[in-house]
């Protein structure tokens, strides 16, 4: 019979022997001793569960420390959704990026250097964005869309009504619901209309001397086709009083791309009083909820005690006045690349990766706005179609790549991935492929023409 010393578990080594070991002396200097501690630790717990040998906790350790700081890991978005929640919607363009980095050490965010005295905070930013949309009176910035509609409905109808048609209070994602955001402000809301028609005259017959605002919510999700009657912003705006209107999207000017997807610049002209918008969708730019509009107005919003709280910090601020101020953002690009260009890729794609015996095809594909924008816009584009098995390993490659899967094949849409990262997403595929215990074979894909 083994003795005791036969179990892996009875033979971890000591803590201190370990942190001794000269093999993590420059990670103790670096990131110090406790949390050096804390991946030995780690080690150690998984040689008990019989997970790792014993001889293998300084080198497990070691690799411990040496990943990322941060668990979030780039990605190759080859999903065809051009803002994919999930991955954190818009990519910032390199402009933003860059301001980011610069803005990430001390920086004059709320210091006038030529003074040297106090600054308004954010005022480059600011500066921006109204230029961007000379139809608002003045602009302000908070963390998220969200938070610039609860802002918006806190300061200017708490123990107040808004008047909002049924057809209006979505749902915006994670499971939370519009109705529910504005009450949590301490507002009452006075529903309107139907869920597929409400005219003026509704709105009329619910405006009274408790009346906070009328909002006007892009339904930037979903589509309702077939018997329906919206009101637009032009005729709200006749009720005789303000008019908050909520786009979502964050389009700034009408964009011939997407001509039924509303924009602030004519909302505003329109005659909204409030426009609230997001800033990581169709503008491009980092997570954050613009407020534009009348000038007092805004300035209520401002110095209200709940602002506080939601004000952006500094990279937020930088990012934005950068993608406001900067060249086209990869948002932009991705919507816009032709077809043609997406498929002469793919096919470049599938020719190199037949170099490694990997049967590829290439395959037409439908992207789309996503990230609550242009429901119902399809893109054109294309794709390259790989066995199905390939998307867990793709998925926690380096570079991590995320396609879908139809019809039991993967599909890579080359719509928001960059012209310049093909490299990447060869490499990846190659190292999948020369990994793939199976091997790569003809009957990996349906026949052509099955896509």
């Amino acid at each position: 019979m083994a003795g005791p010393s036969a179990d892996p578990r009875r033979r971890v080594p000591r803590t201190d022997v370990v942190l001794a070991d000269p093999r993590l002396a420059a990670a103790i200097a670096e990131l110090g001793r406790d949390r050096v501690k804390a991946a030995v630790r780690d080690a150690q717990q998984r040689v008990r569960r019989g997970e790792l040998p014993p001889e293998e906790v300084v080198p497990a350790a070691a690799a411990q420390l040496a990943a990322p700081a941060a668990d979030l890991r780039p990605v190759l978005n080859a999903t065809g959704v051009v803002l994919h929640t999930n991955l954190g919607r818009a990519p910032l363009s390199p402009a933003a990026v860059e301001a980011v980095a610069a803005a990430a050490g001390y920086t004059a965010v709320e210091l006038d250097l030529a003074t040297g005295r106090r600054a308004g905070r954010g005022r480059g930013a600011l500066a921006a964005l109204a230029a961007a949309v000379p139809d608002a009176g003045a602009v302000h910035v908070v963390n998220n869309g969200a938070a610039a509609l609860v802002l918006a409905a806190t300061a200017l109808a708490a123990d107040r009504e808004i008047v909002v048609s049924r057809g209006e209070l979505v749902e915006i994602g994670d499971g939370f619901r519009l109705p529910d955001l504005l009450v949590s402000t301490g507002a009452r809301l006075r529903e309107v209309g139907t869920t597929n028609r409400t005219r003026l005259a509704d709105y009329a017959a619910a405006i009274g001397p408790q009346t906070g605002f009328v909002l006007k919510v892009h339904p930037s999700n979903f589509v309702v086709r077939g018997f329906t009657a919206s009101v637009p912003v032009a005729e709200l705006a006749t009720l005789g009083v303000p008019v908050v209107v909520d786009i979502g999207s964050g389009l700034l000017a009408p964009d011939p791309l997407l001509p039924q997807e509303p924009d602030a610049a004519s909302a505003l002209r329109a005659g909204a009083a409030l426009v609230t918008a997001s800033g990581d969708k169709l503008l491009g730019g980092p997570q954050a909820g613009l407020l534009l509009g009348d000038a007092d107005l805004v300035q209520r919003l401002r110095r209200h005690p709940l602002a506080r709280a939601l004000r952006v910090d500094k990279l937020t601020l930088a990012a934005l006045e950068a993608t406001l101020r900067g060249p086209q953002t990869p948002t932009w690009r991705a919507l816009r690349s032709p077809a043609a260009a997406l498929r002469q890729r793919a096919e470049r794609l599938r020719d190199d990766v037949a170099a490694v015996g990997l049967k590829a095809e290439v395959v037409a594909s439908v992207a789309v706005v996503g990230g609550g924008g242009a429901p119902g816009v399809e893109l054109e584009s294309w794709a390259l179609a790989l066995p199905a098995r390939y998307g867990a390993p793709l998925r926690t490659g380096d570079p991590a790549v995320v396609g879908r899967v139809e019809r039991d094949r993967l599909l890579l849409d080359l719509r928001c991935v960059p012209p310049e990262a093909d490299r990447l997403l060869l490499a990846a595929i190659r190292a999948v492929a020369g990994s793939d215990p199976t091997g790569p074979g003809p009957a990996d894909l349906d026949p052509p023409g099955t896509a």
